[in-house]
């Protein structure tokens, strides 16, 4: 089973991390999602010191390679706040949805528990987890070409304005 969280010892670095919408439910590709993620990661990088490394937002999941000095807190922040518009979003756009992340005791939950955190500690591990987000449209048979994402730091032209690490 992926990891839940971050240990404690480590919440600080840089980490390979997946989100995944609960039920895999292809959610982001319409009524401006997207740049709800967006909004909230470039919120994170100006007052919580993240530092976005690499990225890919898909329909159903995002993958991010991020440095952050209180990553548990980026993920708890990340995730609430991201919950909250989106479930916002739906309801205005398509409020048959939301029934689909609401759990048996009648909870809402868009996320799923699991983080899949790995840490990032040496540049062979990195470029390889690079290179599998920036891969993960081409893949998926998206696009062609990586570059052609629009919503990858693979894009020159991203939304998100990334950091590589050396």
């Amino acid at each position: 089973m992926p990891s839940r969280r971050v240990p404690v010892d480590l919440n600080a670095g840089t980490y390979f991390l997946t989100l995944t919408v609960q039920r895999w439910y292809y959610l982001f590709d319409r009524h401006n999602r997207w740049p709800i993620l967006a909004d909230s990661i470039r919120y994170c990088r100006e007052h919580k010191g993240l530092e976005l490394n690499g990225y890919v937002f898909m329909l159903n999941h995002i993958h991010l390679i991020v440095t952050s000095p209180d990553l548990t807190g980026f993920l708890r922040d990340f995730k609430r706040f991201t919950s909250k518009q989106l479930k916002e979003n739906i309801a205005a756009t398509e409020p048959g949805v939301l029934k689909l992340f609401v759990d048996d005791a009648g909870t809402y939950r868009l996320w799923m528990d699991t983080n899949a955190p790995k840490k990032i500690e040496n540049p062979d591990f990195y470029v390889q987890k690079l290179n599998y987000v920036h891969e993960n449209p081409v893949r998926k048979g998206y696009v062609a070409r990586a570059e052609h994402w629009v919503w990858s730091s693979a894009n020159p032209d991203s939304p998100l304005e990334v950091g590589i690490l050396s």
